[in-house]
C-alpha cells in the first residue's frame, strides 16, 4: 500500500524492452540505499519490484501489461519520475490509501498558475468520471491530491509550490499523460451494492 506521499524524484537511466517484458533502469541518489530484492516501490504511482539494486541505481521489470495501461509504455531515459516506497504498518497516512495499481491515463488540458498556488486540470477516462469527486482524494502519477473543481470528465487539482517543486509537476506541460488512481474504496462500495440489488 502506498499513500501518495512522494519521497523522492528519480531519473530514468535505461529501458529495455524484449516484447513480451521489459525493464527499467531508475537512479535515486541518496533514496533507497537500503532497497531489498523484491521490494514494492510506486514510480509514478505504478507499483513496481525492485529485481536488481546497485549502488543508486536500481532495476524494475515492467509487465507488457503494465506497459498496455500506464504511461511507462512512453517513459525515456532522461525523464524524472515520482518515487514512493511501500507503507510501513507502523507509518503515517500521510495522503490516502493507494495500491499503486493505475486505473487510467489523465491528460494535463491547463495550467493556470496563481502566486500561491497552480491549478492543474486533467481530462479523466470517461469510465473513472463516477468515482472523482469534489473534496475527494485522487492520485495523478503516484501524488495523492485533493479534488478541487470537477466538470464532467475535467477535474482540477490545486497544487502547492512544495509540491511543484518536488514532484514531476513543476515540469509537465499541457498535453502529458498522468497515471491516475481513483479510491479504491470507492469502487469496492460499488461492487457491493451492486450485487445487492
Amino acid at each position: 500500500m502506498f499513500t501518495g506521499i512522494v519521497e523522492s524524484v528519480g531519473t530514468v537511466m535505461a529501458v529495455t524492452d524484449n516484447g513480451a517484458q521489459s525493464q527499467i533502469a531508475i537512479s535515486s541518489p541518496g533514496f533507497g540505499d537500503d532497497f531489498v530484492h523484491g521490494e514494492s516501490i510506486a514510480v509514478d504511482g505504478v507499483c513496481l519490484t525492485v529485481a536488481k539494486h546497485s549502488g543508486d541505481t536500481w532495476i524494475a521489470d515492467v509487465m507488457r501489461v503494465t506497459r498496455e495501461t500506464t504511461t511507462l509504455a512512453d517513459v525515456a531515459i532522461g525523464q524524472r519520475v515520482n518515487l514512493e516506497r511501500a507503507m510501513r504498518p507502523d507509518g503515517r497516512l500521510g495522503g490516502h490509501m493507494m495500491q499503486g495499481h493505475v486505473d487510467g491515463i489523465a491528460e494535463l488540458v491547463s495550467r493556470d498558475s496563481q502566486p500561491d498556488w497552480t491549478d492543474l486540470t486533467f481530462r479523466v477516462p470517461a469510465e473513472l468520471e463516477r468515482y472523482v469527486v469534489v473534496k475527494g482524494s485522487i492520485a495523478l502519477n503516484g501524488v495523492s491530491l485533493t479534488v478541487a473543481a470537477l466538470e464532467g470528465d475535467l477535474a482540477t487539482v490545486s497544487l502547492i509550490p512544495t509540491t511543484l517543486a518536488e514532484t514531476g509537476f513543476g515540469e509537465m506541460a499541457v498535453g502529458a499523460k498522468a497515471n491516475v488512481e481513483v479510491d479504491v474504496i470507492g469502487k469496492y462500495v460499488e461492487k457491493m451494492l451492486a450485487a445487492r440489488s
